[in-house]
């Protein structure tokens, strides 16, 4: 398997595809959430999750900096502290922003990419902060890629429950 081709293709399909997606969010729905259940994430607090949900945890991979403070690492935080609730999380001022910071999230995915080998991914242990399993590089920034997929398909079910204009298409990039 050719590990580094794989990610790069899963990486350019789901930053597009998410990019497209946030493009349908409007200004005014920033602060919308669903209005049933507990513990949502207004739509401008999962554009800001979306921004920070794969590059910069394939820094924490390559390079063990997962931008903690410093003299703070994993075993310092609660498990409150790596899920927080949501009413906890930041929040994106404006669509223009969540887009920029999301290209440079994928500019950041690349960039560590770049600085792995094929043996790297195949064969280095990458134990995570909140799972010390020794899950291998590959597999686990392929995670990474899916941690976005899902808040992608999040922001699908946002925008569809607020009767914006989507469809299996725009969910897949079709």
């Amino acid at each position: 398997m050719n590990w580094k081709e794989f990610l790069a293709d899963e990486l350019e399909y789901t930053y597009a595809v998410s990019d497209s997606l946030i493009d349908k969010v409007e200004e005014k729905d920033l602060s919308w959430k669903p209005a049933t259940g507990s513990n949502w994430m207004t739509t401008a607090q999962l554009l800001q999750h979306m921004t920070s949900a794969c590059g910069a945890c394939f820094k924490g991979f390559v390079t063990g900096d997962w931008g903690m403070p410093e003299g703070m690492d994993a075993s310092d935080m609660s498990a409150e502290d790596m899920l927080p609730k949501a009413e906890t999380m930041p929040a994106a001022s404006s669509v223009a922003e969540a887009k920029k910071l999301l290209a440079e999230d994928k500019q950041v995915a690349f960039a560590m990419l770049e600085q792995v080998t094929e043996e790297d991914l195949e064969n280095k242990p990458a134990p995570a902060p909140w799972d010390p399993s020794e899950t291998k590089l590959g597999p686990r920034l392929n995670g990474m890629i899916g941690h976005l997929a899902a808040h992608k398909g999040q922001l699908f079910y946002y925008l569809k429950l607020q009767g914006k204009p989507v469809d299996t298409h725009t969910l897949w990039g079709a």
